[in-house]
């Protein structure tokens, strides 16, 4: 698992509309990189709808949001157009992203054990370095904690 003080690696991942993002393409920004289980789902609704709103806040700060998850191009295009977000989502179905942040792993839900994404955000400064990270989030006041951390980091 990467930590903070990490260079990211570059990776590539195509977004919502099967764009390809590239990390050596975004890098010297600010970037808020946050990884969900599922689309369409109630937490995972939740989190995006909140980054959508703070969205303006973030630009403010220089700072791109992105979520990533396992589902497809197509599924995150549905997503974003049935709950009218605002941000962009990378599309990682072969969890190679996942696996390189260590947020690909053995899960257990009511008795059942099996692999998935534990919900996580992580910070890059614009030199490509992990700032800042949170594992295992609860979504409840999370976007908030971004913000006001990214500004401390800012200073």
């Amino acid at each position: 698992m990467l930590q903070v003080g990490d260079s990211v690696p570059d990776f590539c991942l195509p977004n919502q509309d099967e764009e390809e993002i590239c990390f050596r393409d975004i890098k010297g920004k600010w970037i808020v990189l946050y990884f969900y289980p599922k689309d369409n789902t109630p937490g995972c609704t939740t989190e995006a709808v909140e980054f959508t709103e703070a969205l303006p806040d973030f630009e403010k700060l220089n700072t791109l949001v992105l979520g990533v998850s396992p589902d497809s191009p197509k599924k995150h295009r549905n997503f974003i157009e049935k709950k009218g977000l605002k941000i962009t989502l990378l599309s990682d179905e072969e969890k190679e992203l996942c696996k390189l942040f260590g947020v690909w792993q053995l899960k257990k839900f009511m008795g059942r054990e099996y692999m998935g994404v534990v919900r996580s955000t992580f910070i890059m400064n614009p030199e490509g370095e992990i700032a800042y990270m949170w594992t295992k989030v609860k979504v409840k006041g999370h976007v908030g904690s971004v913000e006001e951390k990214l500004k401390e980091l800012q200073g």
